[in-house]
């Protein structure tokens, strides 16, 4: 039996203040540059993608971004939150992309509405960090791609924040005599490639990236966060974070990590992750036991200075 970690009310209303923030502010540098590198990925592939499923956090940017990369043309967009997709959709009317027929659906990456081996690629930019069962999730759309079909996706690691979970714990620790989970937790790198070949995918790859994001303050920071959807959905959380513990954790988070100009610095690390369903075409390592030439004849050939 799976056991949910994050609370669904929660995660609609963080994708609801995700859908508004991005309405206020037409653009979102920081998962547009993640997009980018996706998108850079997607280039780097000398193969067309014709039919490709888009999942959850920055569909607008990689539907802006794709520009005729992976040769699509047919583009599904799903996220959870009917506001999200809302916003997909009124978008897409304003700055149409007629060489793409796009279409567009509510709903759950762990329960993936599309029909198994339907699919030539699947994306997703900072979505799947929300997915209660992920490798669950990661099953599904390999099972949905098309063999030689291709996964891609980004996801938040988990030395992300780290600065903001050391203050807060400090401050807890001396506001209220312990500590309870603020920040969702998150993947670590040396995961990442389980899950890809636990999944199943064939020739995993794993890329990380730190970016380093300055604030004024840490209430800047924090409201930034909860203004993108991406703060604490956990099922069992502690109770709101009292106004006392909030300023606390602005002054250790100042005093330990304030930079000489006087902002404060968040880091936001990022796994960048890709697979294939299984082709024939594809390499394969060669069995145990199959090689013709020994490592002391290459040394022999080659010498050796040791």
């Amino acid at each position: 039996m799976m056991f949910g970690i994050f609370y669904s009310f929660c995660l609609w209303s963080s994708s609801l203040a995700c859908s508004l923030w991005i309405r206020e502010l037409k653009k979102d540098c920081f998962s547009k540059c993640l997009c980018t590198n996706l998108m850079f990925l997607l280039k780097d592939c000398k193969k067309a993608f014709p039919t490709a499923l888009c999942l959850g956090g920055s569909l607008e940017a990689i539907r802006r971004l794709l520009r005729g990369r992976g040769a699509i043309e047919k583009l599904i967009m799903m996220d959870t939150s009917y506001d999200m997709v809302k916003l997909c959709r009124d978008a897409e009317q304003d700055v149409p992309n007629e060489s793409i027929e796009t279409s567009f659906v509510v709903g759950d990456e762990e329960f993936l509405p599309i029909k198994e081996s339907s699919l030539d690629l699947v994306i997703s930019c900072l979505g799947l960090h929300w997915t209660n069962d992920l490798p669950g999730a990661m099953i599904q759309c390999r099972l949905a791609l098309k063999p030689d079909g291709l996964f891609l996706a980004a996801i938040l690691g988990g030395e992300t924040l780290k600065e903001l979970r050391i203050a807060c714990t400090v401050a807890q620790m001396e506001r209220e005599g312990g500590i309870s989970p603020r920040v969702s937790p998150l993947a670590q790198v040396r995961d990442a490639g389980n899950l890809l070949t636990r999944a199943g995918f064939t020739l995993p790859s794993v890329d990380v990236d730190e970016y380093t994001v300055k604030y004024r303050s840490a209430l800047d920071l924090i409201e930034h966060l909860r203004s993108m959807g991406e703060t604490n959905a956990l099922l069992q959380k502690g109770n709101i974070l009292k106004r006392e513990t909030a300023l606390a954790t602005a002054a250790v988070y100042d005093s330990m990590f304030a930079e000489d100009d006087g902002t404060i610095p968040a880091t936001f690390q990022v796994i960048y992750m890709t697979g294939w369903r299984e082709h024939s075409s594809q390499q394969k390592a060669k069995g145990r036991g199959s090689a013709t030439v020994s490592f002391q004849d290459i040394q022999k050939q080659f010498g050796s200075d040791s």
